[in-house]
């Protein structure tokens, strides 16, 4: 990036406080704060030399910045319910000024649509860096008859007559806009202290993404579409935590007369996890069962375990640190609800396909197969994915990645086999 040059930056305002959905911008989709999926939208667009982050909120400033944006703390007086998205973007204008950078082109982005197409995005600023548009917005294409309440509730046409029905092909189209991005020139925003200036043009994108998140029900559905939508990418990892059952067992056991129980494990798993520890990544079990078997198990693996744990987060976070692993390097693999809080906290949540519905809503991958039916070795939409060595799923960063993240946080302390 020449800061010197004249920037094209997306801007992504993201306060703290949310009225309907608490912690909005901070809620998962895919496993990942809305805040960080914005980041990485702007990021993978074509065209966009920096992406900058406004915030009041502490916590959205250090996942933004893990995200790999630039951070600019919002004043308490544009942080408000009454706060309009214009002044957080003049507000950070200023600020990137102030500091000597040159902006010519701004992509306002929310972090409340959690389905913003990177092409579309690059195509927009595309049009107006060539001077074919002052202003550009997502839409979608619809041909919607829509209607309004008049006087009394009466219902009144409004795109249409209503003693006509035209055949769709017949139609012309309008279109709906999404709220996910707007592209237009700094010096024009500046002037006219609005999105929409000059020629204005559509950036036309599929209706699945058009969701914009309000209220519970729509993170609900966001959450759905994630998995519906999205293709599973290789998992760049430093280790890989797992429940025991409904992950290594298919969450049911044999009791015999004596009280004894017997689980079912699948041998599968077992080569998922020697090609894991084959390819240097750390293993960890951590079950809250207290069943010997689970031990009998993760020694047979020659994995280490900590079982009988109730509050999993917690000593998620002991042995994380511990092991001096960041928490966004891990993977954690659950089924069930007791599995959440320590999902949440990982940079890869990852669910079995008969998990729990909340964990697959929460979980940034979900894989194919069952617990117990091979699931941690999974196939090429699944967790390890090591039949072929040379592109993992589950696949350790590169010495480069990690000297380029502040150092080798690799140094994993293996415990004592159990």
């Amino acid at each position: 990036m020449d800061e010197h040059g004249p920037l094209t930056v997306a801007i992504i305002p993201a306060r703290g406080g949310s009225k309907q959905v608490p912690r909005k911008n901070l809620q998962r989709v895919g496993g990942l704060p809305l805040v960080a999926r914005a980041v990485g939208a702007a990021a993978t667009a074509a065209g966009i030399d920096l992406v900058v982050v406004s915030t009041d909120d502490d916590e959205i400033a250090t996942v933004a910045a893990a995200a790999g944006a630039r951070v600019v703390r919002r004043p308490a007086e544009l942080s408000g319910d009454t706060a309009t998205s214009e002044s957080a973007l003049l507000h950070a204008l200023d600020e990137l000024e102030t500091a000597g950078l040159r902006v010519e082109t701004v992509a306002f982005l929310q972090a409340t649509s959690p389905f913003i197409p990177s092409e579309a995005l690059s195509a927009a600023v595309d049009e107006v860096r060539a001077d074919r548009a002052d202003s550009v917005f997502s839409a979608h294409e619809t041909y919607g008859f829509l209607w309004r309440e008049g006087e009394e509730r009466s219902a009144e046409a409004v795109n249409h007559e209503a003693d006509r029905r035209p055949r769709r092909q017949d139609r012309e189209p309008h279109y709906l806009e999404t709220g996910a991005f707007y592209v237009f020139r700094a010096e024009g925003f500046r002037t006219h202290r609005h999105r929409f200036f000059g020629r204005i043009r559509i950036a036309a994108v599929p209706e699945w993404t058009a969701i914009e998140i309000d209220d519970a029900e729509q993170l609900r559905i966001a959450r759905a579409l994630a998995h519906l939508y999205e293709s599973p990418q290789p998992i760049p990892v430093h280790a890989v935590v797992t429940d025991f059952d409904g992950v290594h067992t298919d969450d049911t056991a044999i009791i015999d007369a004596d009280g004894g129980e017997r689980v079912r494990v699948s041998r599968e798993d077992g080569m998922g996890v020697a090609l894991l520890r084959r390819a240097g990544i750390p293993l960890l079990i951590l079950s809250t069962e207290v069943n010997p078997v689970v031990r009998a198990r993760a020694t047979k693996l020659r994995v280490p375990v900590l079982h009988g744990i109730d509050d999993k987060e917690t000593a998620l976070r002991d042995w994380a640190r511990e092991n001096e692993v960041a928490l966004a390097d891990i993977a954690y693999l659950g089924n069930d609800v007791n599995d959440l809080p320590a999902m949440r906290i990982v940079g890869w949540p990852v669910a079995v396909a008969d998990a729990h519905p909340l964990v697959r809503e929460e979980a940034r991958v979900v894989l194919r197969r069952r617990g117990g039916d091979g699931a941690v070795r999974a196939d090429r939409t699944g967790v390890v994915e090591l039949t072929d060595i040379g592109n993992p799923v589950f696949a350790r960063r590169s010495p480069s990645a990690r000297s380029q993240e502040g150092g080798d946080r690799t140094r994993v302390g293996r415990p004592e086999e159990p």
